[in-house]
């Protein structure tokens, strides 16, 4: 089995980098297009990041680390999810990686999701970002 599966998804937003950041970064548009996920960090390299939120009637708290992050450009954090099912170890979380470039008057959003255990998790992975990447997309055109 490859641990290491990279899962991608990617949109064109009709909107500035600056934009898009906001949409990637502010809580309440988070809540708006992440399936009423409340994220909280400070974005800066080293801080902790959370997402809490409901699903399927459970309650969950997701955690991770900012690795990396440039306003307009790029945000790299790890990732896990106690719902996996997965032992709460390093080992086990996903490094996620956000990167804006410009793309004509608008920008190009790529997610990338790293150490997918299988195929079906990355199919599985890349139609979950699809869809939070294409409702980020709706909030930062509005």
């Amino acid at each position: 089995m490859n641990d290491n599966l990279v899962a991608t998804a990617t949109v064109n937003v009709a909107a500035s980098a600056d934009e898009v950041w906001h949409a990637i970064t502010d809580p309440d548009l988070v809540a708006k297009y992440y399936f009423g996920t409340r994220v909280e960090s400070d974005w800066h390299p080293g801080s902790p990041i959370t997402w809490s939120g409901e699903y399927e009637g459970k309650e969950y708290r997701d955690h991770g680390t900012v690795l990396d992050a440039v306003p307009g450009e790029r945000v790299i954090h790890t990732h896990f999810s106690p719902l996996s099912g997965r032992e709460d170890v390093p080992e086990n979380y996903h490094t996620l990686t956000w990167r804006l470039q410009p793309d004509g008057e608008g920008t190009k959003l790529t997610l990338t999701q790293d150490n997918n255990h299988s195929y079906e998790e990355v199919e599985h992975s890349e139609g979950n970002w699809q869809q939070v990447l294409e409702g980020l997309k709706g909030v930062a055109e509005s």
